[in-house]
């Protein structure tokens, strides 16, 4: 740093007072200028000097007092704007009064005092304003080119993006605003011209040479997202998103624009929990997580590390993704204490020695065989994993004495046709069973597919389009119900607070989206074009797969409970011990392997 920037820094605040007393005396020269009409008389000139004393001393004490000497020029604002004007009524004001008091107003011209308010106001402000813009025309951007950025949304958020990149000229320039608001186009946001609605986005491309898209429209619903996207099929054309406005004005995020996530394609709002709920069965209590190291199980450990429990154990057969979960949890999250069992929910003498030892009292089932083609070809496999594996871990529950058992279901259970369906049915029926003489409070929580989670259609879809194609769609009327993975697990840690015992929840989904919709949009965030770049093949439906799921839940039917996207079917009772003889039949046909009778005896207990 140079000395004389060193030398300005140290003396910042005197050479702001300084140039602000400049700028008052140059004012109130001019509002006696201009009442004379440029022709100041002799008298008026003593005059003017015999009042200036007061006059600077007034305005320094008053824009002092309203902090008119501090904040950053090149971020004025109307506030500041706001704020210069009410400093310069209020030192007109003491001016005034000191006149009156020091020499009366005997010959002073009145309508100074007017013009006087309006230039040393216009100056002042003046000055930011330039300064303001002068930095942001001007700031060098380098030698390296700038890429062409098009903001969809001339809202706050839009308006947010276009500070974002004036004040980084390096991230690229903002040629222009989309908004489909007709009454804002051809107008302009500071100096940046509103050229039309989303219908134009191709041609706006064309013309400008667009490189990058921003949405910038955080309240947007996903089939408003998913709808822009379908605009923005363009080679080579990035688009991106500005993350939630309400978490920017909190300052949990920059305005930064950011990379299109699949979650975004949904468009749905925000959970909210009740933490203290959740927090008072949770804290400083012993939670094991089966299925720790999948893509749900994972993420419902991560919320629940943050309700403080007093240990949490985590149970997969998977010693890689529980390993990397491990080290996750010590580096974010040293002082909460990680165990791990590493083992399969079937083995009955591991879970026997994982309950005596470590003794949970909160339990989140999430591990279970879920793919439903793998399933088809796998009946076997299904029973003991789902059904078996989860009636052992039910049973230890009980028999140990933990408060609460939260099963994580599926939509697939809604009337199943396919195997995978049936086993998580047969699963909730013995935990409904069960619950009706235990103490512990059993319940089981229902919802659709995890959008981006292990194994499901978007990362598929993500890993052919890196390979170029082609996109593998069962059918192109084939549609399915998705949720967030952040937002399954906390419903699921809210479910687990509100349930009694018996209850089976249904998170709302919302609306089923068309998987090709899906494709569409995840082959435009790469910068591609469907059927050009990209092809797509429809493979047909799989075994075991409807073309669109059935109602997760019937709002009719479906208790509604204190929390709006989770609602509660009406439990039912089963014969225990018809049930129990049944499932033992069906774990020896799983043993013995005889697939056929698996499947008819699964459609038996299930009779839908």
């Amino acid at each position: 740093m140079s000395i004389a920037k060193e030398m300005i820094l140290k003396y910042r605040r005197p050479i702001i007072i300084l140039f602000h007393f400049c700028l008052i005396a140059a004012a109130y020269f001019f509002a006696f200028a201009l009442r004379f009409d440029l022709n100041i008389p002799k008298e008026y000139i003593t005059i003017f000097f015999k009042t200036l004393p007061v006059l600077i001393i007034a305005k320094l004490a008053v824009f002092y007092y309203f902090g008119i000497f501090e904040g950053l020029w090149r971020y004025v604002g109307m506030d500041d704007l706001w704020q210069i004007i009410k400093a310069n009524c209020a030192a007109t004001a003491v001016f005034f009064a000191g006149e009156v008091l020091m020499h009366g107003l005997q010959g002073f011209p009145r309508s100074v005092f007017i013009v006087d308010f309006v230039m040393c106001t216009s100056m002042i402000s003046g000055v930011r304003f330039f300064t303001r813009l002068f930095r942001e025309r001007y700031k060098p951007a380098g030698s390296k080119k700038q890429k062409k950025v098009v903001i969809v949304g001339a809202g706050e958020a839009g308006i947010l993006a276009l500070k974002e990149y004036r004040n980084n000229p390096g991230a690229g320039e903002v040629v222009g605003f989309i908004d489909d608001d007709p009454v804002k186009h051809n107008a302009t946001i500071r100096g940046v011209k509103i050229l039309g609605g989303r219908i134009k986005i191709g041609d706006i491309i064309d013309r400008y040479g667009v490189e990058e898209i921003v949405l910038a429209i955080p309240s947007a619903k996903g089939e408003v997202v998913r709808d822009i996207l379908s605009y923005c099929e363009m080679p080579n054309v990035k688009v991106k998103i500005i993350p939630g406005i309400q978490k920017i004005l909190n300052g949990e995020l920059q305005v930064k624009p950011r990379d299109v996530k699949p979650e975004d394609l949904l468009g749905r709002e925000t959970v909210v929990i009740d933490k203290s709920e959740i927090s008072h069965y949770i804290k400083d209590k012993k939670v094991l997580v089966t299925g720790a190291g999948g893509s749900i199980g994972s993420e419902i450990c991560r919320q629940i590390v943050h309700f403080k429990p007093k240990e949490i154990v985590l149970f997969d057969h998977n010693e890689n993704d529980v390993y990397f979960l491990v080290i996750e949890f010590k580096t974010k999250y040293p002082k909460i204490n990680v165990k791990t069992v590493i083992g399969d929910i079937g083995d009955v003498g591991l879970l026997k020695q994982t309950f005596s030892r470590y003794r949970p009292q909160i339990v989140f089932h999430a591990a279970a065989h879920k793919h439903v083609p793998l399933m088809e070809e796998n009946p076997s496999a299904a029973v003991k994993n789902n059904v078996i594996g989860s009636r052992n871990l039910i049973y230890a529950a009980n028999h140990y004495g933990a408060e609460r058992f939260v099963l994580i279901s599926t939509d697939k259970a809604v009337n199943p046709i396919n195997v995978m369906g049936m086993s998580k049915r047969i699963a909730e029926m013995i935990l409904q069973a069960k619950s009706a003489t235990s103490k512990t409070k059993f319940m089981a929580v229902r919802f659709g597919n995890v959008i981006g989670s292990a194994g499901s259609a978007i990362p598929l879809f993500k890993k052919q389009i890196e390979e170029g194609g082609p996109l593998t769609i069962t059918h192109r009327e084939a549609e399915r119900y998705f949720m967030s993975v952040s937002e399954a697990a906390l419903l699921v840690l809210q479910a687990g607070a509100i349930g009694k015992g018996g209850e089976l929840f249904i998170l709302d989904m919302g609306e089923q989206i068309k998987m090709l919709e899906i494709a569409k949009n995840l082959v435009a965030l790469s910068g591609l074009v469907i059927y050009k770049d990209i092809d797509v093949k429809f493979i047909g439906l799989r075994p075991g797969e409807k073309l669109s799921e059935e109602l997760l839940l019937d709002k009719e039917k479906d208790k509604v409970t204190k929390h709006q996207k989770i609602y509660m079917s009406r439990s039912e009772k089963f014969n225990s011990a018809k049930l129990h003889s049944e499932v033992k039949e069906l774990a020896r046909l799983a043993n013995i392997m005889d697939d056929a009778k698996i499947v008819s005896k699964m459609k038996e207990l299930v009779n839908t």
